[in-house]
């Protein structure tokens, strides 16, 4: 399809997708959540690798565009909700790690596209928050994600106050993975993602499909359920191809 509010590039065994409104300072319209879930269906049944989320201009994304919701309905509202959620679910879907390269300031549900994403790298002078606890409405569907990777007091000192944190805070309590001087960003998003998508392709899809299945579940339905997925999985091609190249000393092949 035709994008007019993001950008989506293939280079080799990566595609990078980049939020292109800065204007708006990447405030998630309906069209524009629309067009984000487009892309990352197009690329999770295509063959790369890894994808990168990015962003053009002085926010990574500043939440909700409050331009198409002042003044509408329930039924407009609910269905701007679950375009949202779908936005979320298709990234943690798709079989591809996705990395949010963080490079500015990230609010609402632009945090909560962080906290979803599979990893993040940020800019040490970029900050994070979830601003509804300020205001007049709560954000309720940030705080699904962000509750899920920081715990429960932090989560709440974020939703609650609506202050922003640094990136420091944010790496501390585990909403990124890393935070670099910003002449490194790029370079160090990409070491991480050659680290993540190293290994076999097949594998590493329905590994990243059995966590996100797995992680909310009491631990021994958990077990019960990897323990199925580890045994099935052991019979395919690349599992033993990685069993025998072990044992014989040798650099895997993988298949593609």
């Amino acid at each position: 399809m035709q994008y007019e509010m993001i950008e989506l590039i293939y280079d080799g065994d990566y595609a990078t997708i980049t939020m292109n409104s800065p204007e708006r300072r990447n405030a998630l319209s309906m069209q524009h959540m629309l067009e984000l879930t487009a892309a990352f269906n197009e690329v999770g049944d295509s063959n790369v690798r890894g994808v990168y989320l990015a962003a053009n201009g002085h926010a990574f994304s500043a939440g909700h565009d409050f331009r198409d919701m002042a003044g509408q309905d329930l039924v407009f509202m609910r269905k701007m909700m679950k375009t949202c959620v779908n936005l979320m679910d298709t990234i943690q879907a798709i079989p591809q790690p996705v990395l949010a390269r963080v490079h500015a300031l990230a609010t609402a549900a632009g945090c909560q596209l962080v906290a979803t994403c599979d990893l993040a790298v940020a800019a040490d002078t970029v900050g994070f928050a979830t601003p509804g606890g300020k205001g007049g409405w709560f954000c309720f569907t940030p705080m699904v994600a962000v509750s899920r990777q920081i715990g429960r007091k932090r989560a709440a000192e974020m939703l609650f106050t609506g202050d922003v944190i640094d990136a420091k805070t944010a790496y501390e309590w585990g909403l990124i993975n890393r935070v670099v001087t910003a002449d490194k960003l790029l370079e160090e998003s990409e070491k991480l993602m050659l680290a993540a998508t190293r290994g076999s392709f097949w594998s590493k899809g329905i590994g990243k499909q059995a966590f996100y299945a797995q992680i909310d579940l009491e631990q021994p339905k958990a077990y019960s359920y990897s323990m199925e997925v580890m045994a099935a999985t052991s019979q395919t091609p690349d599992a033993q191809e990685g069993m025998s190249a072990f044992l014989e000393k040798r650099k895997p092949n993988f298949q593609r």
